[in-house]
């Protein structure tokens, strides 16, 4: 929401200056964004032409000879027809920045003529459009003074940031009632609109609608005699601030009020308007051709005004070109309705128009403000335009009936912390355009039509705390106990912190993902199921719950690799969607890495091979990240199964499941199916894994949280290789397993470094080499004791997975 100082002066009665009206709206809420105070204009000065003589190598310009009230006159090269000896104008010497044309200025030689700056158009000063001749102003202009502050371009402009949730701020009254309540100033009030009327408006209007509340009022008043020029040089101004281009002074009128009132108008040219109108749902596949000049294709849910040759405008949201006003207009039809602002929020993005209409409307404008809006358009349209005010038509339109909250006082104190006296909490609610009757410690408080956002006791807590100032709450410690506090996040929380801290250290990068991806992501990924689907998506491609996080994180990985970035890995601990039931929503660690980026470092061979990379990334990436997670979350590695294969988006024979249990199944590792990239558009060397941190069983809790003392063995770890040979079909897996099994207080580790095939071990076969670490406990291992454990763990291999040792 953008606006001039001024314009917000001629609301609230204030001599604060710039800064402390910038501070004050921060502190009540209306967060100020930007501030620009014009310094851009401050160079330009006011100057008068001497003498204008031809240029004695180019017909077209003229050699100036410039008063710029500051001593010898300056020579200035120009081209502008009016130029002339006595034209007073505005003038910007060498090294000052000219926004129109996005130059700064330098002393210039054109056609062998030096120029010493330059005598400045309209546009080139963003006044407006014109560039046909240099300003011209009367010749009492004061010659050396600030041009800007004598064309009042030196106007500051205010944007503040709004939230969703404050319609009535979006008007620059409700932003000086605001400040009025805070004490800075006094809200200044226009005396009600007067002027003639003249008979009755002759077009009628039906509302012709199965829900009331989509056009709950609609008043229509004609204007005969129009003079439909440009509008007024302030008004203009204003409109130019704040980003908008004027048109006509219709069109200009219906704009200064969308934001000095917040109220959307829209004007009709009555010539073209056939019969009578009506407010209906629009047929489905009817079309019309918007005032952006973009022929729009409307359904049922759409709600129209219409004549009886069709749809002359989208309701809320913009006029049709057909109908709108234009120099030839003489007779105009102003309109100010009211529509409900869920149906204007869900036809304006499925329409995919975005107008300051649309912007008011769907937050709620003021309903009561109606027809005073449109007495105050009138009021404007005759003082700029002329002509004759017929009478208001108003249809549908029942009154508002505000709203009575029941009010505690205490209520202040109990959800702030602030000491606020009643008599105070009055005075501010009061200030605001809130009614309060009753007395004592509970009072009944009538919401004005403006606040639509107020429901219940603790919004007038917050407008209660916003005007007294959040700066007064005072910072206080946490109470303290005397006994140690209980754990405060929940395990699910924990674990997934403890998830993104274990893949950070491995060199990933946290990744935030949309939840909704494209339907036919979201089937390839095992979801697309109907109750998935949204019914209002921000984009026609995020049109599903996610039920996955690969296909956002592959989708971010291939954008970075299409910027020259492709060794990147990035991972998201976030949710995923089975159902649409509460439990349907699953606690997912995922992440991909991509090219060479693997723990080893990404890189070329030749300059990271020392380190072991420069490797593509393969699926024991991908399964070293996941069983990371696992490990970081507290689950007892022992107990982890890997089975080969995975779901259909994963590679078939580079993928694996990871499971606690023959039922538990913790997550999915592996590289991707080629389909599946291909579908996704995705290429290179990619791995992946998706680790279910809420499906970990939660750890038995034990009798006290003290760590059992550490207990290091005195002894000398060993280390014993073992090489097996077993059918191809067998896992390394189950060998490690084995092993481990077969005495599980001695055996504390077990690793394979070596799987050979070939026609020494035999047709079908494998070798696998493993290193067992062996760590003795009680006393040092004779060699009858290593002998007794190397049958055992040969036994048991030989047992689980029928591998014998290898000769």
């Amino acid at each position: 929401m953008k606006f001039t100082l001024s314009w917000l002066k001629e609301h609230l009665e204030t001599d604060a200056g710039l800064d402390e009206i910038c501070t004050r709206l921060t502190e009540i809420g209306l967060e100020v964004e930007d501030v620009d105070d014009k310094a851009a204009f401050k160079p330009f000065v006011i100057a008068r032409v001497v003498s204008a003589e031809k240029h004695p190598q180019a017909d077209r310009l003229k050699v100036l000879m410039v008063d710029t009230g500051s001593g010898a006159p300056v020579q200035v090269v120009c081209g502008a027809p009016n130029a002339r000896a006595g034209l007073v104008g505005a003038f910007a010497a060498p090294g000052t920045y000219v926004p129109g044309i996005d130059v700064t200025l330098a002393v210039g030689n054109i056609r062998g003529v030096e120029s010493h700056g330059m005598m400045c158009s309209e546009k080139e000063l963003q006044i407006s459009d014109s560039h046909d001749g240099i300003i011209d102003l009367p010749d009492d202009a004061p010659v050396g003074q600030s041009y800007a502050a004598y064309a009042h371009l030196d106007d500051p402009l205010i944007e503040i940031n709004l939230t969703p949730n404050r319609p009535d701020c979006t008007s620059i009254h409700g932003i000086a009632r605001d400040l009025a309540a805070s004490g800075l100033g006094t809200l200044k009030t226009r005396p009600a609109p007067s002027f003639a009327v003249e008979g009755e408006t002759p077009v009628k209007l039906t509302l012709d609608l199965d829900d009331p509340k989509l056009c709950p009022g609609f008043a229509l008043r004609l204007v005969r005699g129009v003079r439909n020029g440009p509008s007024p040089r302030w008004m203009q101004q204003r409109l130019i601030a704040i980003g908008l281009r004027p048109i006509n002074a219709l069109v200009d009128v219906t704009n200064y009020m969308t934001f000095d009132q917040g109220r959307p108008i829209h004007v009709f040219d009555a010539a073209k308007i056939n019969g009578n109108l009506t407010v209906r749902r629009a047929a489905e596949g009817e079309t019309v051709l918007a005032l952006d000049q973009r022929e729009y294709k409307l359904s049922p849910n759409n709600v129209v005004i219409a004549d009886e040759n069709g749809i002359e405008s989208i309701g809320g949201i913009m006029g049709g070109e057909h109908s709108g006003c234009d120099e030839n207009t003489v007779d105009v039809l102003i309109e100010s309705a009211l529509w409900d602002p869920m149906n204007i929020a869900k036809s304006g993005r499925a329409l995919g128009i975005i107008t300051d209409a649309r912007y008011r409307f769907e937050r709620g404008a003021d309903p009561d403000y109606m027809v005073p809006g449109l007495e105050r358009t009138t009021e404007l349209v005759l003082e700029l335009c002329g002509g004759k005010a017929a009478r208001a038509e108003v249809v549908g339109y029942k009154g508002y009936e505000p709203k009575i909250v029941d009010f505690p006082y205490s209520e202040v104190k109990r959800l702030t912390g602030l000491d606020v006296s009643n008599e105070e909490s009055n005075t501010i609610l009061t200030r605001l355009g809130f009614t309060v009757s009753g007395s004592g410690e509970r009072v009944s408080v009538a919401v004005p039509s403006w606040r639509p956002d107020v429901d219940g006791k603790a919004d007038l807590v917050e407008e209660v705390m916003r005007i007294h100032g959040v700066d007064n709450i005072k910072p206080a410690p946490l109470e303290s106990h005397a006994t140690v506090n209980a754990k405060i996040l929940t395990t699910l929380q924990i674990r997934s912190r403890l998830a993104k801290r274990a893949l950070a250290a491995r060199g990933m990068l946290e990744a935030v993902t949309w939840s909704f991806i494209p339907e036919d992501q979201a089937k390839l990924f095992g979801g697309g199921s109907p109750a998935l689907k949204l019914a209002n998506p921000i984009a026609a491609e995020m049109s599903d719950m996610r039920p996955s996080l690969l296909p956002g994180l592959l989708s971010a990985a291939q954008r970075n690799a299409d910027k020259g970035y492709g060794d990147v890995a990035l991972f998201e601990v976030s949710g995923t969607y089975e159902n649409d039931r509460p439990d349907g929503q699953r606690r997912v660690a995922g992440g991909i890495r991509r090219g060479t980026a693997s723990l080893a470092g990404a890189g070329r061979a030749w300059s990271n091979a020392a380190k072991g990379g420069g490797k593509p990334v393969d699926v024991f990436d991908a399964k070293a990240d996941a069983l990371a997670v696992i490990e970081a979350c507290g689950l007892p590695m022992g107990n982890i199964q890997i089975e080969q294969g995975g779901p259909e988006w994963y590679h078939p024979g580079r993928s694996g499941t990871i499971k606690m249990g023959p039922k538990v199944i913790l997550g999915y590792f592996g590289e991707f199916h080629p389909l599946t990239l291909e579908t996704l558009d995705v290429s290179g060397a990619l791995c992946g894994f998706e680790v279910y941190v809420d499906a970990m069983p939660e750890a038995k809790r034990k009798a006290t949280r003290t760590k059992p003392a550490l207990e290091l063995s005195p002894f000398q770890l060993v280390r014993r290789d073992f090489a097996f040979v077993v059918d191809k079909a067998v896992e390394a897996g189950a060998i490690v397993k084995a092993a481990t099994g077969a005495d599980r207080k001695l055996v504390t580790g077990v690793n394979v470094f070596d799987i050979f095939e070939g026609a020494s071990v035999g047709d079908g076969k494998k070798s696998v080499a493993i290193e067992v670490q062996i760590q003795p406990v009680e006393r040092t291992l004779t060699d009858e004791d290593f002998e007794a454990l190397t049958q055992r763990i040969v036994a048991s291999v030989a047992k689980f997975t029928g591998g014998v040792l290898r000769s």
